[in-house]
């Protein structure tokens, strides 16, 4: 529970009303686990509070020390940098548990959906990523090259194609970080709650990054939120078919009368082993390193 007030009389009626309440129903109020802090003008305001009653006796927090409140540490605002630290590496650790196992690659890539990006898909809208983001999508890709699931010259655009277009159906963080905040601008923009009213006066009174990153790619897709997921996926599959090298068998599949879920059941079904998948994929991009390649491209 968190408890604001415009000042110290405010706070302390606060938590007298949570005392009162406490009480009624029977519930034992924790103080070690309470903490207050004064800011004034953005500085922290250290005061001694005289007498043994129950708000006096809830101990000042320092800036220097935060506290989880929704999954998300904060002290007087929400501490980015750390949060980021340990998002990441609860992420990366994650994933190189899924990439060490026994799994085919398609049950590989569903998992790293299931069970890394939810480490980083609830704070997105809440902590600013920036560029962090695709710095992990690199480090994903350079992990799956490591354990041989993807060939170093092969396409990247290609992983985040689903499987039955003939990509690998990795989730990409950019777009899961698209997705999420256009929905959190949508909803705050949409909800007629009083409380949520107050929310988005504040927002559009102050240009936060998450409202310029929404706005943006609003601009850019031009598309609603349900389907800003398929629009990103779908800008994904033009860059891929749009390469020269890498996008001629898409290419030619499309222009020529075949039969496209025929073609890629095999990278659908996901059976087959994780480096022979990577090469097979690495030969329709023409990114084998042979002797042909070498002297036409390299």
């Amino acid at each position: 529970m968190k408890l604001l007030g415009r000042n110290e009389n405010d706070l302390n009626n606060e938590i007298k009303i949570v005392q009162t309440i406490s009480k009624y129903i029977n519930m034992n109020f924790g103080l070690e686990k309470c903490a207050r802090i004064c800011l004034k003008r953005g500085r922290v305001q250290s005061k001694m509070h005289i007498g043994s009653t129950f708000e006096n006796d809830i101990k000042n927090r320092t800036l220097r020390k935060a506290y989880k409140y929704l999954g998300i540490e904060e002290s007087f605002d929400i501490q980015h940098t750390n949060e980021k630290e340990k998002l990441k590496k609860e992420y990366l650790r994650i994933l190189r548990l899924v990439m060490g196992t026994e799994l085919s690659p398609k049950n590989k890539i569903q998992a790293t959906g299931s069970l890394a990006v939810p480490v980083l898909r609830y704070s997105l809208g809440i902590v600013n990523w920036h560029q962090e983001l695709q710095k992990l999508d690199q480090k994903m890709r350079k992990l799956l090259t490591i354990h041989g699931q993807h060939y170093p010259k092969a396409d990247v655009d290609q992983l985040n194609v689903p499987r039955k277009r003939g990509g690998w159906g990795l989730t990409q963080l950019e777009a899961a970080h698209a997705v999420e905040i256009t929905k959190l601008v949508q909803y705050v923009d949409r909800k007629e709650d009083p409380l949520i009213q107050v929310v988005r006066t504040h927002q559009h009174n102050t240009n936060t990054a998450v409202l310029e990153t929404a706005r943006c790619l609003k601009t850019e897709v031009q598309r609603e939120t349900r389907k800003m997921k398929d629009g990103i996926a779908e800008k994904t599959k033009e860059r891929w078919h749009g390469k020269r090298m890498h996008g001629q068998l898409p290419r030619n599949l499309y222009e020529k009368l075949v039969d496209i879920e025929q073609s890629y059941r095999w990278l659908k079904s996901g059976d087959i082993k994780e480096e022979t998948e990577s090469t097979i994929v690495a030969a329709q991009d023409q990114a084998i390193s042979t002797n042909s390649f070498k002297n036409k491209i390299l």
